[in-house]
């Protein structure tokens, strides 16, 4: 035992075909293996997503073509993603691909899907609302995270952005990342960003002015099982409307537009 263990461990990786330890423990760990990508299963995930965009349907009957809306902004935009050739590209925090796409459609279905109610409650054209989040289905870089809202239009001369979120596990939060860029260009430009967050899993949701939150908020947790994330817990307050009820009118959202 001459050798220090720093030159032994490089000898010894070395003798089992290493030159350097990355590859050393991607071997070991089988991380260099990547599993092919489950079709079969990709099906399923998306005919449950047909599924809860139905069952919601079902009691807010906001479609009358709700079979065509499924068919074009989940199997559609699956379709673009798939021949785009992104799928094995799809691991977020280690995640398969299969789980990383489903999370992502759910979301963008439920979007989607309500965006005619947001036309409704802000009494605006659904016509006169943009899309202005990173998300691209050819991209790759979309299935990141990214602190930019979803949706934007005006209401007499002011900036309106709307940040959609869908939750479906009865945990309700907003990343602090989202907050602060609420702050940040509302400072910067006036521009009022409201989050929207559709509890899907106890059929509410909640309206929260995001640029009036304070850095000191008391409802401000970190999150273990989001990665340590700080994340704003949406009090119950916030939720302004049951999904088993009537829209509520503009001024019952407290916003302050």
């Amino acid at each position: 035992m001459s050798d220090n263990p720093a030159n032994y461990f490089k000898r010894y990786r070395s003798a089992i075909g290493f030159s350097n330890q990355a590859d050393a423990r991607n071997f070991l760990a089988a991380k260099d293996i990547t599993p092919g990508i489950d079709f079969g299963y990709i099906d399923l995930l998306n005919e449950r997503i047909s599924l809860v965009i139905h069952k919601l349907d079902e009691i807010i009957k906001l479609r009358n073509d709700i079979n065509r809306f499924c068919l074009e902004k989940i199997l559609g935009s699956y379709s673009v993603i798939r021949t785009a050739d992104i799928l094995p590209r799809l691991n977020n925090q280690g995640r398969r691909p299969e789980e990383v796409l489903f999370s992502w459609l759910r979301g963008y279905a439920i979007c989607e899907y309500f965006t005619p109610i947001f036309s409704q409650l802000f009494n605006i054209p659904i016509s006169s609302i943009s899309q202005i989040g990173n998300d691209d289905l050819v991209n790759i870089e979309t299935f990141k995270r990214s602190p930019q809202a979803d949706l934007e239009f005006k209401i007499g001369g002011k900036t309106i952005r709307l940040e959609v979120q869908s939750g479906f596990q009865g945990i309700n939060d907003i990343k602090e990342h989202k907050v602060r860029e609420a702050r940040r260009v509302n400072s910067v430009s006036g521009v009022i960003t409201v989050c929207i967050h559709i509890d899907v899993f106890n059929g509410q949701v909640a309206f929260v002015r995001l640029d009036k939150i304070p850095e000191n908020d008391v409802n401000f947790v970190t999150r273990q099982q989001m990665e340590g994330q700080s994340v704003l817990a949406i009090d119950q307050n916030y939720f302004k409307w049951r999904l088993l009820d009537q829209l509520p009118g503009l001024a019952d959202l407290e916003l302050g537009i």
